[in-house]
C-alpha cells in the first residue's frame, strides 16, 4: 500500500484524522502540568512532638487531624509516664492485635499488661517522639499510619518504625492493629 505524500500543514494535520493539533497541546499542557507538581516540596507539619508529611488534597483533612491528635495525646500520656492513659487510644477488644519482635499480642488486656511489663518504671519508658508520619485516610471511618517512633533514655536511644492501623466506631478514633519494629538489635 502506497501512502500520498502530504505537507504537514496545520490544516493537513486536522484533515489527517481529527485535530491533532489541540491533542498534542492537550497532552503537552498535561505534562508541564504533572512536571510542575512533581517540583514542588513537601512543608512539614509538626503538633508537639508529632511532626508528619501533609498529605494530598484527596485525602481526608479531618481524619488526619484527628489520628494526630490521638498520636499527640498518645506521647504525652507516654512523657508523663502514664502507660494507660497511653493504652486509652487502642481499641478495647480481644480482636486488637500488636506485633512487635517477632511476636503477636491479642487484645487490649494482653497488650497492656505487655507494655507494663516491658517498661516497668519511668527509666524504661523514656522519652517518646514520632516522626516521619504518614497519614493516609482508607475511608471516613479507617485509616493507616506509618512512621518512625524513638525513646531518649538515660543509657541508650531505641528507635524503629511503624505501622498502625485505625479504625473510628463512632466513639473516636482507636488503633486496632499495631506493627511496630525496633532499628536496634
Amino acid at each position: 500500500m502506497v501512502f500520498p505524500e502530504v505537507p504537514l500543514e496545520i490544516d493537513n494535520l486536522v484533515a489527517l484524522g481529527g485535530n491533532i493539533v489541540s491533542k498534542l497541546l492537550g497532552i503537552s499542557f498535561l505534562a508541564l502540568a504533572l512536571a510542575a507538581c512533581a517540583q514542588q516540596s513537601p512543608e512539614w507539619r509538626s503538633i508537639g512532638n508529632v511532626s508528619s508529611i501533609p498529605q494530598s488534597a484527596s485525602n481526608n483533612a479531618g481524619v488526619q487531624m484527628a489520628v494526630l491528635d490521638v498520636l499527640n495525646a498518645q506521647s504525652d500520656a507516654w512523657n508523663r509516664g502514664d502507660i494507660p492513659a497511653f493504652m486509652e487510644h487502642y481499641w478495647k477488644d480481644d480482636q486488637l492485635r500488636f506485633g512487635s519482635g517477632g511476636n503477636v499480642t491479642r487484645g487490649w488486656q494482653a497488650t497492656l499488661e505487655r507494655y507494663l511489663q516491658t517498661y516497668s518504671n519511668r527509666e524504661q519508658m523514656g522519652q517518646l517522639d514520632f516522626s516521619d508520619l504518614e497519614v493516609s485516610a482508607l475511608a471516613s471511618d479507617a485509616a493507616i499510619v506509618h512512621g518512625r517512633w524513638k525513646l531518649t533514655r538515660a543509657d541508650d536511644t531505641p528507635s524503629g518504625l511503624f505501622t498502625l492501623v485505625f479504625r473510628n466506631f463512632g466513639s473516636g478514633w482507636v488503633i486496632v492493629s499495631d506493627t511496630t519494629t525496633s532499628a536496634n538489635r
